[in-house]
């Protein structure tokens, strides 16, 4: 029987016992994202209940929306409060159904209700992906303290909320190795928010080292414009130049009044044409060096040696190579990978509004982690980010830490996440360390 003498105080043990939990040492570990979903859960009741709700793009949703269950084909035809329609289709099929269900736009309680378990269920998402990437509770704790993303959510009913969700289901199922479905998930959020482009080459590129084919990645590459052009049809049948010019509008006006990001340069070279190209520009050299210094590290071969078999029709890998680079692809680099380039997509837009904190906010806890700095530094930063996402309007100091924490977490996040970026040798026939939970 061990001597209790020599046992540490009470209140020493609680300490331990409470580091072991949030550290993952526990195993009341497990029962944290569960504590979190439930606390998240009562909040939400209680910002439904007391928080008035805040219209702003609901009511045009559904006007648009009107006149689509009207019979309304013509993209350039169909408008709302706010100006003419400019989201893909299944956008529309989405919010068709919430038109029924909410009498017409008219029961805005029960719709609230609706995207309160949106978010719930985006929430749950985004902890199995935490959790399949081996992420320590202690950053769980972060996913639910956004004062602005609950209110993009239960106050004002965007659209962004089911891109995002569809975003982080397709990373769960390329994370479990469910390429054709990964991809589905992923192609059917473009199809409600062009924004999701913006981690299109990780994806593409995950899909590739992870099948290590270039056949099957074509394969799923084509299933993916199938999917986009299938649930257009409808609108592509009757004005195809005018669906694909508005639900992927690529030269939209921006207006600085609204920006959350650039405001600190000033409206004058906001609006500037050589501003515009030089973001395009710093975006394309930045996605370059992630992708030949970090994202293609599974493959174990320089990019010219990846490059010459594709333009020769040739297969990228030998066969003793293939099974190799797969081990590479672990959840954890999945994520990392996709992740990255949605926070490298954002710095680099010219303009940024409220709501595009849905795509930033479940990202910026997981990559800072991966950085590697400690808790004190993640937890400063995440706060600054908070801080200045809730700035409203934005002003210089505001819109300059949004772009500043934003470029510390991608700058971190290629320094630091080395072990993302080249996986350690795994013996053939055994499962990497992150592909056992």
């Amino acid at each position: 029987m061990a001597d209790a003498s020599n046992q540490p105080p009470i209140h020493t043990q609680a300490i331990n016992l409470a580091r072991d939990i949030i550290h993952g040492r526990h195993p009341l570990s497990k029962l944290v994202p569960a504590a979190l979903l439930l606390l998240d859960t009562v909040l939400c009741t209680l910002i439904i209940w007391k928080v008035p709700y805040t219209e702003i793009d609901w009511k045009a949703y559904m006007e648009q929306i009107s006149q689509y269950v009207s019979g309304e084909r013509d993209y350039t035809k169909i408008y709302g409060g706010t100006g003419p329609l400019v989201y893909p289709a299944f956008h529309v099929y989405i919010y068709t159904a919430l038109y029924y269900l909410t009498d017409h736009g008219k029961d805005i309680f029960l719709a609230q209700q609706l995207f309160a378990m949106l978010y719930l269920t985006t929430l749950s998402v985004v902890m199995l992906c935490y959790w399949q990437a081996k992420v320590p509770p202690y950053v769980f704790s972060l996913l639910i303290l956004s004062k602005r993303l609950h209110s993009i959510f239960v106050l004002r009913c965007f659209n962004d909320c089911f891109a995002v969700l569809f975003l982080f289901v397709s990373i769960l199922c390329l994370q479990r190795r469910k390429w054709h479905l990964g991809a589905l998930f992923y192609t059917l959020g473009v199809g409600i928010k062009m924004t999701l482009l913006l981690a299109l080459p990780a994806v593409g590129v995950v899909i590739f080292l992870g099948t290590a084919s270039l056949a099957k990645s074509l394969e799923i590459l084509v299933m993916m414009v199938a999917v986009q052009a299938l649930i257009g049809v409808p609108f592509l049948a009757e004005n195809p130049w005018g669906y694909l010019g508005r639900a992927f509008e690529l030269s939209r006006q921006f207006f600085f009044k609204w920006t959350v990001n650039w405001r600190f340069v000033g409206e004058e070279r906001f609006l500037s044409r050589e501003f515009a190209l030089a973001l395009l520009g710093l975006h394309v050299l930045t996605l370059g060096i992630f992708i030949t210094t970090r994202w293609l590290k599974p493959a174990r071969k320089p990019v010219i040696e990846l490059v010459m078999p594709v333009i020769c029709g040739e297969a990228p890998f030998a066969q003793h190579e293939e099974e190799q680079v797969k081990r590479g692809v672990t959840p954890r680099y999945i994520m990392t990978a996709v992740l990255s380039a949605n926070v490298m997509g954002l710095l680099f837009a010219r303009s940024l509004h409220y709501q595009f904190y849905a795509y930033l906010f479940w990202s910026t806890p997981f990559l800072l982690w991966r950085s590697g700095v400690g808790p004190g530094v993640q937890y400063a930063l995440w706060f600054a980010q908070e801080w200045a996402w809730n700035v409203y309007p934005s002003t210089n100091a505001s819109s300059a830490v949004v772009v500043s924490v934003l470029a510390a977490t991608l700058g971190l996040v290629w320094w630091g996440a080395k072990e993302d970026w080249e996986p350690k040798n795994t013996p053939a026939g055994t499962k990497s360390v992150a592909a056992k939970r």
